[in-house]
């Protein structure tokens, strides 16, 4: 038997709830080989709130889980897993259809797999900020210059900006935390 993965809509902010009822329910059913994984797509991003810096965990695609369910002949979702999975609170409908659900191409698992495991390795830096927002500088050689962000740089956690200094514009590229909006 094949195993595809599909799509399940949630309600918004109950993605971990329905994943751990789909799980306990898998087991008490003892359809583990069925439905082998369910998914809650997450990455993990780090902020600054009060000067203290934290690593938070962000849904991907929030009101959306994925499972890894074993199909029949016809590439179905058998009736018994189909019918406990709609049953789960919280669970909505399938992605694709009423009762023909679409599964998922193997290229956007596989892309969505790797997100997620890129996620669990380095969190991503949240940068509140965007091209053209005036900004003041609050820590550092330019502390109290204020300037306009040129280019926001996430892979490395920088703002590009433009500060006037001695009458000059001056291209200066500082740490995000280093500033704030005006």
């Amino acid at each position: 038997m094949e195993k595809r993965w599909f799509v399940l809509r949630v309600q918004s902010n109950k993605e971990d709830k329905v994943k751990k009822d789909l799980e306990r329910r898998i087991k008490t059913q003892g359809i583990e080989d069925l439905i082998p994984k369910i998914l809650v797509p997450c990455e993990k991003v780090s902020e600054i709130k009060g000067g203290k810096k934290k690593v938070a965990e962000r849904k991907i695609y929030p009101g959306y889980v994925m499972a890894e369910i074993e199909v029949d002949d016809k590439g179905l979702i058998p009736d018994k897993v189909w019918y406990m999975i709609r049953e789960a609170p919280g669970a909505g409908d399938f992605v694709g259809g009423d009762r023909k659900p679409v599964a998922m191409a193997d290229r956007e698992v596989e892309k969505i797999l790797k997100e997620v495991e890129r996620g669990e390795e380095k969190p991503k830096t949240k940068i509140e900020f965007h091209k053209g927002d005036r900004v003041k500088v609050k820590e550092g050689p330019f502390e109290n210059f204020d300037g306009v962000v040129e280019e926001v740089l996430p892979a490395s956690g920088c703002v590009k900006l433009m500060l006037t200094i001695f009458g000059r514009s001056t291209s200066v590229e500082l740490e995000y935390w280093q500033i704030e909006a005006i």
